[in-house]
């Protein structure tokens, strides 16, 4: 089994209980030294005596060889791909570095999978990539929209069965406000939220990590799995928590004397008050009761390459513009983005940015590959 992104927070977990499951060969696939090393001793440690092998690879979902010399090399069965970059603001601030990590990353990793002959794939993906308004949701909706797209095509070829998890945030998880909210706390504030309505979903780590196994082992293919994440949860509720669990009163407009403030600084450019987990509201149940299927539209073939196409265009020319365009024009459902009080014109499946999608484009040659 091979899980991308092992140094992460949903990655790391994932090799963990992927440990739990016996499997022979555990291949730890990740672009931070650090995280690698770290996850590398956890794992390791944790399969002494199991005959486990635990194999540490650095390197990025973007190096095609390095992909697919580990594929081949390892003779890899299961591919769990939870490698992106998704921390909103930054990716925001760096969209062509986000799109070429998330996009292109896991068009390779497909490509590769397909290619070198791997069962399974399973993307993890994010309630951002519904109706994204930010460039981390939009990339992460290119990436089920490739998944869902190779799968359509193989579905009557022996091929990998792919299939993804869309959930929520992780309680705890790196670039998460409870983390924050604990270390402003300790500081001795403020601690700051964004907006006093803005709520979002969350579930552990740990329920998050069994629920993706049991949807990646229940998968036919090509299935967008939603987890139940219970009800969504106000973050001004939860920094209010934080702050009398350590031990402390809040202080607001309602109590002038309080010991740690409670500031609202505005939302961030991509931000939305509330997340959502389908695109359109409509779900179907499955076997377990907390996990579901999402029931949305899938772009053509031919619209998935004309959109590859043209990222990989703008990539190319670090055209930031052109990638936004590119975006805004092909994931469907894409939330309004409102900058210096102007909304922008609508694209093909709704609001979108208000420049156009670049004209040239430059063709992607088709990559086959078989391992020697």
């Amino acid at each position: 089994m091979l899980i991308s992104g092992a140094g992460g927070s949903i990655g790391s977990e994932l090799s963990r209980q992927v440990l739990a499951c016996r499997p022979r060969k555990i291949i730890l696939f990740e672009l931070s030294e650090a995280a690698l090393y770290l996850v590398h001793q956890t794992i390791d440690r944790e399969a002494v005596g199991t005959n486990i092998e635990v194999v540490p690879v650095l390197g990025s979902v973007t190096d095609e060889r390095k992909i697919r010399n580990t594929l081949c090399n390892h003779a890899v069965q299961v591919v769990l791909h939870a490698a992106a970059y998704k921390h909103v603001p930054l990716v925001e601030l760096n969209p062509l570095a986000g799109l070429q990590n998330n996009v292109v990353g896991t068009q390779i990793l497909v490509n590769q999978a397909v290619a070198t002959g791997v069962e399974r794939f399973v993307l993890i993906s994010s309630d951002k990539a519904v109706r994204p308004i930010n460039v981390m949701g939009a990339s992460k909706r290119f990436c089920e929209l490739i998944v869902q797209d190779v799968s359509r095509r193989l579905s009557k070829q022996n091929g990998p069965v792919f299939s993804i998890v869309r959930f929520g945030n992780v309680l705890g998880s790196s670039g998460s406000v409870l983390p924050l909210f604990r270390d402003q706390v300790r500081r001795g504030g403020p601690v700051t939220v964004t907006h006093p309505d803005v709520s979002r979903f969350f579930m552990t780590v740990q329920e998050a990590v069994h629920l993706v196994l049991h949807a990646g082992s229940m998968a036919l293919g090509g299935e967008v799995f939603v987890l139940d994440m219970g009800e969504p949860v106000k973050i001004e509720a939860l920094a209010r928590r934080v702050i009398h669990s350590a031990g402390y009163s809040v202080r607001d407009e309602d109590n002038l004397t309080g010991d740690i403030q409670l500031k609202f600084i505005g939302l961030r450019r991509g931000e939305k008050l509330q997340e959502e987990l389908t695109v359109n509201g409509r779900r179907a149940v499955t076997s377990h009761p907390r996990i579901f299927t999402a029931i949305e539209a899938r772009l053509i073939e031919f619209e998935v390459a004309a959109a590859l196409r043209a990222l990989r265009w703008a990539l190319a020319n670090e055209d930031e513009a052109g990638a936004r365009a590119n975006a805004c024009h092909w994931v469907e459902g894409i939330g309004e983005v409102v900058e210096d009080g102007i909304a922008p014109p609508k694209g093909k499946h709704g609001p979108g940015c208000a420049v156009s999608v670049p004209e040239k484009a430059q063709r992607s040659r088709r990559l086959r590959v078989e391992c020697s």
